[in-house]
């Protein structure tokens, strides 16, 4: 019956547009959703690897702008008199490069960053981070600066009279879910894999590891490539999205949410970003909804995540994950034992 959870559980994700007439509440599942494809890529690194990356927004806040400024255009002259002059491009286009941009900014940061470990590799990646936000604020030829960059296109696909347009929210709803599956299929190819199986190695003793000949480097940099280039498909869909992007796109709190879903649902699964971030990503908008003040909001999902972390240290899905096995084995007990209580009388 389990085996066919997830199969049941996509289904029901896909119908929702079809039943929910709630535009504001299909907003928070784009959202939720947009932000569990950004913790999904974060788990790669911190659940598989080992490796906290506290910077993470920034390939988040990279694929936003590279698909942003692919999509509108810009003029920019560079040191030298040098000018450089993109006309705007398709939105498929943008979408593929504001990827791209963030999966070489991952290798770039990887070669550099993993030649330190521990608390030396989290420092690199939150000044990453920073570095990021400045240019961000302060190129503001480029990125407009505070201003924001604004009347993003939104994606359209098609020829002719046969044209998708992504603007309603239930067409968006459905390129999130199918954006999120894809990532899911290939963070689950890539920890079954042989690779994957080297950065567990890694995460669980890397002396160890490298003494069989695990190349750490490799694995670690590969990982940081697939991460950074999902958290960039995130920060790609959110810019499409919300249709404006600024330097707000770089905040911390945004690294911190993607770190809460992880831990909460349970690091180094697959479905743990993804049950962590639909708890986290709803709460505060089921306490909206009973009228709560927001100072109450934050300490209601501030205690929730404290009463988590304490009762279910591990995360919700591997607590799950061993309460149904020992009922399984507690069933499989009782059934290999029969009649034992007549024995007994």
């Amino acid at each position: 019956m389990m085996q066919y959870f997830p199969q049941a559980f996509l289904a029901f994700l896909v119908s929702v547009p079809l039943w929910l007439t709630d535009s504001y509440m299909l907003h928070i599942l784009i959202t939720t959703g947009i932000f569990i494809i950004a913790a999904m890529s974060l788990n790669l690194l911190l659940g598989y690897t080992g490796q906290l990356s506290l910077g993470h927004v920034a390939f988040f806040g990279i694929g936003a702008y590279g698909s942003a400024l692919t999509s509108l255009g810009f003029e920019i002259t560079l040191p030298g008199g040098f000018a450089v002059c993109i006309t705007p491009k398709p939105v498929w286009f943008a979408m593929l490069v504001g990827i791209a941009a963030a999966a070489c900014t991952g290798w770039a940061i990887g070669k550099l960053a993993f030649r330190v470990r521990g608390a030396y590799f989290v420092i690199v990646s939150i000044s990453f981070a920073e570095v990021v936000r400045l240019v961000a604020v302060n190129w503001v030829e480029l990125t407009q600066g505070p201003m924001a960059l604004n009347n993003i296109p939104v994606l359209r696909l098609g020829w002719g009279s046969a044209e998708i347009a992504f603007l309603r929210k239930p067409a968006f709803y459905w390129l999130v879910l199918a954006v999120a599956t894809v990532c899911f299929i290939i963070i689950s190819r890539l920890v079954s894999s042989r690779a994957g199986r080297a950065m567990i190695a890694l995460r669980e003793n890397e002396p160890l590891a490298m003494s069989v000949g695990v190349d750490v480097t490799r694995y670690l940099v590969l990982a940081t490539i697939v991460s950074a280039a999902m958290a960039g498909a995130a920060g790609v869909l959110y810019t499409h999205y919300i249709r404006i992007v600024d330097p707000d796109i770089f905040l911390f709190v945004y690294t911190v949410t993607m770190v809460i879903m992880v831990v909460t649902g349970g690091k180094g699964t697959l479905a743990g970003p993804i049950v962590g971030g639909f708890i986290f990503g709803l709460i505060p908008e089921v306490l909206r909804a009973m009228a709560i003040k927001p100072e109450v909001q934050w300490i209601v999902y501030g205690v929730v995540m404290v009463l988590v972390v304490y009762f279910l240290p591990m995360g919700i899905v591997p607590a799950l994950r061993n309460w149904w096995n020992s009922r399984k084995a507690d069933a499989a007990t009782a059934a290999s034992r029969p009649g034992m209580g007549s024995a007994g009388q």
